[in-house]
Order: structure tokens, then C-alpha cells, then sequence
């Protein structure tokens, strides 16, 4: 049986995967501007479905959202900046070791144990994003740096939500990303980078943003719900949903490695995922 926490990321995955389709149909509109936009649209929704649910908006562990919003914002910009200056294929291919260090900072974090075996299922769903995406060496090392620091920081992020479990409304804690992101980005469009959307872009951007806002939901609701190392490893399946919306939506091709690495991907998921499970049957036989 499948667990809510391994539903509900399924689900976020596959808005995030939406969301990326979306952003290829408007090229002219810069990163900050997209991320900008996705954070006012995240801020409105929250705000007002909060306030009509009669929740306040700053919560309870102002210590933990605080640093979740910090950590998902620079986790973003640094993911932005990577694509901005390196090929596609290698930004996302780095930036998908964040469930790595999702599951080592859990440890520290939220004390929850890694066995063994999952490192190796971990290393499995990571050689098929190399081999779908593709690695670029000519990617200089401070913008390896720069794709790292982005992993690292959504690791922590993804931790700051498991620590917020019990005490926080998923979005309220949501609320706290944009509290962060939309001064960061909103600064830096005021003195360059802004570019006046037409009507069409403008809805896609909207669109974007309410994509975005489902995606952060039920992802939040997922790292609420179950395991970090199990849950964090799901996120793999954003490469699959990729290439095929790749394929259905803009004609790209792919080649017998492509399709390698998406057995790869399903293969490293479907393990870990099993694997969490039987551990979490016998403990509760116990």
C-alpha cells in the first residue's frame, strides 16, 4: 500500500514538472522575474486562504519557518543562477543531489536513521539522472559550487518542514518562502532584469504560480508525512515526468541512455521506497 506521504509527493512532482513546461513557453521572461512572480501569486493564495481558515500567517516556530524560508529561497536562487550560467542538463543533474542531502541532514536534524542499503538505491536513481541529463565538463568549478550549495540548502529546507511537522500549517509554512523571496527578487528586478510581460506571458506566469503553489503544498504535506530519506528520493520521478513532457509537448528526441536512466530513476525509487516500507512494517510487528 502506498503511504499519504509517498501520494502526496507524486503529486507535488508532477505540478513541479508542469510548472517546468510552463517556463519553457515564455523564454524572453528572466529567471528572478518567473521566481518573482511564482512567489507574489504563492503569497496572495496563502494569505487569503489562511485568513479565511482564521490561522495566522507567522505561526507557532517562527525560529524553524524562518530558517525553512531562508534556506528555500537561496536553495532556488542558486538553482537559478546555475541555469542561468551553465547548460540546462548539468544545473538540474547537480541540483538533484539534494535528497542526498536531505536524508544526511536528517540525521542530525530530525535524528532519523539511513540504513545501508539505501545509499546504494540512492547512487542508483542518481547515475540515471546522469544518464537522461547528461553531464557537462566544461561546467567550471565555481558554478559546480554554486549547483551544490543549491542542493544543499533544499536539503535543508526539506528538513526544516519535517521539523515542523506537528506544529505547523502546511501553508503557513509555505507563507514563509515568499515572506523571503519576493524582497530578494523584487530588489534586484528594480534595478535590473525586468521585462514587462505581455498579456499571454503574464497568464502563463500566473499559471506558474498556481502550479507552483500546489507543487510547495503537497510537497510540504508529504515531508510532513513520512520519512525523509524515503520521501526525498521520490523526487527522481521529476526527470521521468520531464522527458516525457519533453517528448509530448516540444518533439524531443531521446536516446537509448535517456530511456536507460529513466529505468534507473524508477528502478533506485521503487527500491527505496520498498525498502522503507518493510523496515516500517516490522517496526510496528514489534
Amino acid at each position: 500500500m502506498i503511504s499519504k506521504g509517498v501520494r502526496y509527493m507524486l503529486i507535488a512532482v508532477l505540478f513541479f514538472a508542469a510548472m517546468n513546461v510552463l517556463i519553457k513557453y515564455i523564454p524572453r521572461i528572466g529567471a528572478f522575474e518567473i521566481v518573482f512572480f511564482r512567489s507574489i501569486v504563492s503569497f496572495v493564495i496563502s494569505v487569503a486562504t489562511l485568513k479565511k481558515m482564521k490561522i495566522s500567517v507567522w505561526g507557532k516556530n517562527q525560529k524553524w519557518l524562518v530558517i525553512r524560508g531562508i534556506a528555500g529561497s537561496i536553495g532556488l536562487l542558486l538553482f537559478f543562477a546555475t541555469i542561468k550560467e551553465m547548460p540546462l542538463a548539468s544545473a538540474v543533474a547537480i541540483q538533484y543531489l539534494s535528497p542526498i542531502f536531505t536524508s544526511l541532514l536528517g540525521v542530525f536534524i530530525v535524528k532519523e536513521r539511513i540504513y545501508s542499503p539505501q545509499w546504494f538505491f540512492f547512487i542508483v536513481s542518481f547515475a540515471g539522472v546522469l544518464l537522461i541529463q547528461g553531464f557537462d565538463p566544461r561546467v567550471s568549478g565555481f558554478h559546480v559550487a554554486l549547483g551544490i550549495g543549491s542542493a544543499f540548502a533544499s536539503g535543508m529546507a526539506y528538513n526544516s518542514i519535517r521539523k515542523l511537522k506537528l506544529s505547523e500549517h502546511p501553508l503557513v509554512i509555505i507563507f514563509y518562502f515568499p515572506l523571503i523571496t519576493i524582497p530578494i527578487t523584487g530588489l534586484y528586478l528594480l534595478f535590473a532584469g525586468w521585462q514587462t510581460p505581455n498579456f499571454i506571458e503574464l497568464v502563463i506566469l500566473l499559471s506558474i504560480g498556481i502550479a507552483t503553489q500546489f507543487a510547495q503544498y503537497f510537497m510540504t504535506k508529504a515531508y510532513q508525512n513520512d520519512d525523509l530519506s524515503k520521501i526525498s528520493s521520490i523526487q527522481y520521478l521529476g526527470i521521468v515526468f520531464a522527458v516525457s513532457f519533453g517528448y509530448l509537448f516540444f518533439d524531443e528526441s531521446y536516446t537509448l541512455k535517456s530511456f536507460s536512466g529513466i529505468i534507473l530513476v524508477l528502478v533506485g525509487v521503487i527500491l527505496n521506497v520498498s525498502f522503507k516500507y518493510k523496515i516500517e512494517h516490522r517496526n510496528k510487528a514489534n
